[in-house]
């Protein structure tokens, strides 16, 4: 809605989840970036702001190099270029959670990854209930994308980072425990002149726990790309 009363705006579920296909894997992030061409085709949409989060954000980025021509803007939030060993093993454990124990046990243990330590005792018992729907994928869905999350190459994409030349904001949570702020400056610094946002007090649920910062920072973004000034984005 922060985007909608100035730009034409196209959401959509990944390969997986929401109201999207869910067929059986496996899938990579390279299917996934086809898909968000293919949905820009179908809306015959030449170019966009993409904007990218958590796994979008890999795929925003896979986009952003191999098909540079469609991606007038890149937003890439609460995301990485590379997955840390301690995090891929965080991600099988939720895999096992979520074949052994179902998508609502998942939505529990993955919580405090989420959201921080204010927003987890305010939101819990909502987001307790709402976790299969948050979450919008069936088990097979969900293990078939954090099998691409873990796929992909974690040598190559880092290095291809520098070939990235849209315009490229890249906003982290300065209390991300599942994409620390390290992941972001690691992409803001290989990305030639990307700026770099840090949301004081957001986790890595950010666009729902400092939403109207978060539009606040992508909009004026956004808006500065348009008319051609580029600024820094300092702490906000």
């Amino acid at each position: 809605l922060a985007f909608s009363p100035r730009h034409r705006t196209v959401l959509f579920d990944n390969r997986g989840a929401g109201r999207s296909d869910k067929p059986a894997g496996p899938y990579s992030l390279i299917d996934m970036a086809d898909d968000v061409l293919a949905v820009l085709d179908d809306a015959d949409i030449p170019s966009a702001h993409i904007v990218g989060a958590s796994m979008g954000g890999a795929i925003a980025q896979i986009l952003a190099v191999r098909n540079p021509e469609r991606v007038a803007s890149l937003t890439l939030a609460c995301t990485a270029c590379r997955n840390h060993p301690w995090r891929h093993e965080l991600l099988l454990s939720w895999v096992d959670v979520a074949t052994t124990q179902g998508m609502r046990a998942l939505g529990r243990t993955a919580m405090r990854w989420m959201v921080g330590p204010r927003s987890l005792r305010r939101f819990a018992p909502a987001l307790g209930l709402m976790a299969p729907l948050l979450l919008g994928a069936p088990v097979h869905g969900f293990v078939a994308q954090v099998q691409a999350i873990l796929a992909m190459d974690e040598d190559e994409m880092p290095q291809q980072l520098a070939g990235i030349t849209a315009p490229t904001l890249v906003v982290v949570g300065n209390q991300d425990i599942l994409t620390p702020r390290g992941d972001s400056e690691e992409i803001a610094e290989r990305i030639p002149g990307a700026e770099l946002a840090v949301i004081a007090g957001a986790a890595h649920g950010l666009m729902v726990e400092h939403g109207a910062t978060f539009n606040r920072v992508v909009t004026g973004f956004i808006g500065r790309v348009e008319s051609g000034r580029r600024a820094a984005v300092g702490v906000a």
